[in-house]
């Protein structure tokens, strides 16, 4: 599975199963992106990244990939649908490998 998160955290990988993981920085989130489950847990990040407001828990599996679009900048105006001058994201390819 292929998701796109606002945030990364080692609750979301079964750690007794002792996987390995890849995080890579990226450039953008990839094209194919409107193909993957959004679990971004802030309705005006999710408005912002024009994708599905979903506050979810996941636990990656081998070959799962999260797609980690990070805000810098402070918080989001409540009701933003674009980025705020001084804002922007960071991108985070996060792979569970085995």
């Amino acid at each position: 599975m292929q998701y796109i998160g606002n945030a990364f955290s080692l609750q979301m990988v079964a750690l007794n199963e002792g996987h390995k993981l890849s995080i890579e920085p990226i450039s953008s989130l990839p094209k194919e992106s409107k193909d993957c489950i959004s679990v971004v847990g802030h309705p005006d990040t999710a408005a912002v990244l024009g994708v599905t407001f979903n506050r979810a828990n996941i636990k990656l599996q081998k070959g799962d990939v999260l797609y980690v679009a990070q805000l810098v900048g402070g918080r989001l105006p409540e009701g933003a649908t674009t980025l705020p001058e001084g804002f922007s994201f960071t991108f985070v390819k996060v792979e569970v490998l085995d």
